[in-house]
């Protein structure tokens, strides 16, 4: 193997930079990998520690370039976001692979019984092999490198693809790989190997996806004609619930805030609110207050976030015009003067809707934007019914406290997972997974969840009985055995008809 760059305790190489990915095609990349892969073995534990440090030191020991890239590439963007979510945000993952990586990767005993009498079952965790890691624009690197740590753990080999929207920040990562990687370990692609469309080609082990509905199906189908498994983080207009009981001070603040996380461009943005029809009106009104306390300026205010590109700028802006075109209530937060939505600088005021209903383009499509629809409710029964309807989101928001209100929604919704009364903190642990549902994604990553994506879990039983299940299996069948099977469905019956008369009696039938 290729011998990586050596580090010092502050990241600085003190060894020969690697090749760079752009010197070979996207075959030949998989191609050199998986020859590294078959010809070093499974990595041991150290191995897989030592890759999983040196790509956060990729990260920290080049941050502020990063986040100089990130703000070129949008226009307008927080350092402070830009370090806090696509370098320390990453951290906490990686840590917990780290950690947890020795254990993982041990051979799983079981049936402990069995083994006494000579029967003996055991799973292994192996690596896949080469993994594809394709990436989207809003956290080019949180949502490229936390999976790639995974599969690292997983004791594997990664082409990494990160957007070529954000091709500033792939450039940046691109740059400085190398110094970190020899590219059988980890090869960075970039713009001039092709498109999405030719990665998602590749025959790699296991093609891992993040970005829109749309493109993720594309890229299911063309991993499909290769037989190759998919993970795919999507997203989906997620839903937020604010209970009879909360509070609306708090409620209307956490969900105006995180409505303009990364300028409403995250996936797990809430996308629409139900409020309780009494207390509408007091919602919406801090929701304004809110955006105007925080934004007294939105033009040249670097503070806040642009729109990506044009495109979407463009995508956004018309969601907005449909909706009020058709009937809905517009209320932006314009500092006065200043001329917005701007095309200019992609920039679109934080926007609130009511009186959205079915046949508005907005009520079906995700807006990855700083526009929140709020609807009015009556009964929870009407939440229900309206989330249940629509394909199931990336996660759902409820504000107050965990009564039985609460579980009738998480029972009869369905959602990747559930946050209540503050944004996205399912992230802030290693111990839950991340992922979708239906539409809004399959799979999931963080923690062990993401060992276990990018691993194979290899089943090994052994046997040191006198008979062998294959001389029972096979013929000639004596009548001896042909009495062994009568019995074994006797028995089996009789346990089946006593559990079955259990459950029924507490069932009530």
């Amino acid at each position: 193997m290729t011998k990586p760059a050596e580090h010092t305790s502050a990241g600085a190489t003190t060894a020969k930079r690697g090749v760079s990915s752009e010197e070979h095609t996207l075959t030949e990349l998989v191609e050199i990998q998986r020859a590294a892969f078959l010809r070093d073995g499974i990595p041991d534990a150290d191995t897989r520690i030592d890759r999983i440090t040196r790509l956060a030191a990729l990260l920290l020991d080049h941050s502020d370039e990063i986040a100089a890239a990130l703000t070129e590439d949008y226009g307008s963007r927080p350092r402070e976001l830009s370090l806090a979510a696509d370098v320390a945000g990453c951290m906490i993952d990686l840590a917990h692979q780290r950690r947890g990586v020795k254990e993982w990767m041990g051979e799983t005993k079981y049936a402990k019984f069995q083994g006494l009498i000579g029967y003996k079952q055991s799973l292994r965790h192996d690596p896949l092999g080469v993994v594809g890691i394709m990436g989207p624009w809003n956290f080019p690197l949180q949502l490229t490198i936390v999976p790639a740590g995974s599969a690292f753990a997983a004791g594997n080999r990664v082409v990494m693809r990160p957007s070529s929207i954000t091709a500033k920040t792939t450039d940046v990562l691109a740059k400085y790989a190398p110094d970190y990687f020899s590219i059988e370990e980890l090869a960075i692609v970039t713009s001039k190997h092709g498109s999405g469309s030719d990665f998602a080609k590749l025959k790699v082990d296991h093609m891992f996806f993040t970005g829109s509905p749309e493109v993720g199906a594309s890229v299911a189908q063309e991993a499909a004609k290769n037989l190759i498994p998919v993970t795919l983080e999507l997203g989906g207009k997620n839903p937020a619930i604010v209970d009879v009981d909360a509070d609306i001070d708090k409620a209307a603040n956490m969900l105006a805030d995180a409505r303009l996380v990364n300028g409403g461009q995250v996936c797990l943005c809430p996308d629409y609110v139900f409020v309780p029809e009494a207390k509408l009106g007091e919602f919406t009104d801090k929701v304004v207050a809110r955006w105007t306390e925080h934004f007294p300026t939105i033009f040249d205010n670097d503070q806040y976030t642009a729109t990506i590109n044009q495109k979407n700028f463009d995508r956004i802006v018309g969601l907005i015009d449909d909706a009020v075109q058709l009937g809905a209530e517009k209320r932006q937060v314009i500092p006065g003067g200043e001329p917005l939505p701007s095309a200019e600088r992609r920039k679109i005021p934080p926007t609130l809707l009511t009186g959205v209903k079915a046949g508005m383009k907005i009520e079906e499509d995700e807006v990855f934007g700083p526009v929140l629809t709020v609807y009015p409710y009556r009964e929870l029964s009407e939440v229900i019914s309206h989330i249940s309807s629509h394909p199931h989101p990336l996660t759902m928001y409820w504000c107050g406290d965990r009564n039985d209100r609460f579980e009738k929604l998480a029972d009869n919704t369905r959602s990747g997972s559930i946050n209540g009364n503050d944004f996205a903190i399912h992230l802030f642990s290693g111990d839950l997974p991340f992922g979708g549902v239906g539409r809004s994604g399959m799979g999931g990553y963080h923690g062990k969840t993401g060992f276990e994506t990018f691993s194979h879990a290899r089943a090994v039983a052994f046997s040191t009985l006198p008979l062998t299940v294959a001389e029972m299996m096979s013929p000639p069948f004596l009548p001896k055995d042909t009495k062994m099977t009568d019995q074994q469905l006797k028995l089996f019956k009789f346990f089946n008809t006593r559990a079955m008369k259990k459950v029924r009696k507490r069932l009530g039938a």
